[in-house]
């Protein structure tokens, strides 16, 4: 059974239309995580959830029950912001507690609930310190704290890494992913980074203008994107795309053949099925499913060559002025100014 049902939501300001007909399923204890680029409305649908914002139209549903029309405090949610938002004058303590004391908690269950809280993100020694006196990445926790606290039914975390540095924002990730193991809440986080999307979720759900543009498994998105947009959402180096037409479709029509200015390949995975034989279309294949072909019908002359240690990223450019990247986890060897020739696998590329 669904823990949040978004039921045909909509949210406009003024005239502006920022989230369209929103239709989606959050099951208890998921990890749901939002993701696109900046303006995509992602975090305009958090605040929807949460009640920070009003709707113009459709249903919020938590626990079975249309909390539309309640506000935050009414709707079984607690919420993590990007900015932390602790008092600086009181305690980390008492950060914790201070929702719980406006509720009227008795004290007693205050102490035990922050020191349950503490004790699970290994930060006891730190209550009695003040905000200030605290890191970006502890300042996250006490964050993260305060609202494991309030035992709600829904966690919303939005954009929580991105004031913190990039080996924090790692170490951080690492412990939201076992506080939710631990814990097994109802998640929703927002980010617009796909590698902390990759990474923590059950579910990833891509939003591009206040639309859902799929939802679906991390590795099912990245295996089977259903449109251009998220094939090159996801993924890091981003998708390569190359241009053509389409040359013939198998007659269940899923799979096609990509025909470019010099080669023809057969068996690709046909995902726009508007197109039609002799309609332009774009090839999609990821830098990691590219191999080194001397024979190989995609050519390039190397301009970037990127060492990383774990891989090794190389960008091309083609002689009709087209980018595209390959990775190797071993040295190909390749220099700036030589050229290069490339072929890959049908059953790993896509036509859009």
């Amino acid at each position: 059974m669904a823990q949040v049902e978004l039921r045909g939501v909509n949210k406009s300001f003024g005239k502006t239309e920022v989230i369209r007909n929103v239709e989606l399923e959050i099951n208890k204890g998921e990890f749901v995580v939002f993701v696109g680029p900046s303006g995509c409305g992602k975090s305009t649908l958090l605040r929807l959830i949460s009640g920070l914002e009003t709707l113009s139209s459709g249903d919020i549903v938590i626990a079975d029950n249309i909390v539309s029309d309640l506000p935050p405090s009414k709707r079984g949610i607690a919420m993590v912001f990007q900015s932390y938002a602790l008092y600086p004058h009181m305690t980390v303590f008492h950060n914790m507690a201070f929702s719980l004391d406006l509720q009227g908690v008795a004290k007693k269950e205050i102490k035990e609930r922050v020191e349950a809280a503490a004790k699970i993100l290994q930060m006891e020694e730190l209550l009695d310190r003040r905000p200030a006196a605290l890191s970006g990445g502890q300042r996250q926790r006490v964050a993260i704290g305060r609202a494991i606290v309030r035992n709600p039914d829904v966690f919303l975390f939005d954009e929580p890494l991105s004031n913190l540095d990039a080996a924090l924002r790692h170490d951080t990730r690492v412990e939201i992913a076992r506080l939710h193991s631990q814990l097994g809440a109802t998640t929703i986080y927002v980010t617009h980074d796909q590698v902390e999307a990759m990474t923590l979720a059950d579910k990833i759900v891509v939003l591009k203008d206040g639309e859902v543009m799929q939802v679906g498994t991390p590795m099912k998105l990245f295996n089977s994107p259903e449109n251009e947009f998220v094939a090159g959402f996801l993924g890091s180096p981003k998708m390569n795309f190359f241009s053509g037409y389409l040359n013939n479709i198998s007659e269940n029509r899923t799979k096609g053949v990509f025909q470019g200015d010099t080669y023809k390949v057969d068996g690709i995975r046909l995902v726009s099925q508007d197109k039609g034989v002799g309609d332009n279309i774009k090839l999609g294949v990821r830098p990691q499913h590219l191999y080194l072909d001397k024979n190989g019908p995609i050519k390039g002359k190397v301009i970037l060559v990127e060492q990383l240690g774990t891989e090794i990223i190389i960008e091309l450019e083609t002689s009709d002025n087209i980018f595209f990247r390959f990775t190797s986890p071993e040295n190909p060897n390749l220099t700036i100014g030589q050229s290069a020739s490339f072929n890959f696998k049908a059953e790993f590329a896509h036509l859009f």
